[in-house]
């Protein structure tokens, strides 16, 4: 996973797994937010983290 620019980097510090209320990683390759609590990975669409559980995938 590499790193977010910085103004994305705050914007996702503040972001939090709306499962768990953990941190979250960013995924820059895959546009995703991952929560290795709840196992899911939030996709971001055009720059827009989708934080819906239903929208988001089941880690393997």
């Amino acid at each position: 996973m590499t790193r977010a620019p910085a103004a994305d980097r705050r914007m996702l510090e503040a972001l939090v797994c709306p499962l768990t209320q953990t941190t979250l990683s960013y995924d820059a390759d895959k546009q995703e937010l991952i929560s290795e609590a709840a196992k899911l990975a939030f996709p971001i669409r055009n720059g827009i983290p989708v934080m819906l559980v239903d929208e988001a995938r089941p880690l393997e």
